[in-house]
């Protein structure tokens, strides 16, 4: 659940009060669904991940999974012996 809450983390730096202002989350949601990222709004950003939601939380899971790779090998990384 710590990647997914990373990636949310990230992706809404400077507007996370406000995540329908973050540039780069207009970006993701313009490349997956094709909404002009200029057009999203307070409510289109909500529109869209109520409509969306079941994909989202799909999504969200991936990253956490993929988190979850990323610490495993980077542990594996840390405990080789020195050579």
């Amino acid at each position: 659940m710590m990647g997914a809450v990373r990636f949310l983390w990230n992706v809404t730096r400077g507007h996370r009060l406000k995540p329908w202002e973050s540039e780069l989350l207009k970006w993701r949601i313009e490349t997956y669904s094709g909404i002009p990222a200029e057009t999203l709004d307070r409510r289109a950003v909500m529109d869209f991940m109520w409509r969306e939601r079941k994909g989202l939380l799909r999504f969200l899971k991936w990253t956490d999974e993929m988190d979850g790779f990323r610490r495993q090998a980077v542990k594996a990384q840390h405990t080789q012996e020195p050579r």
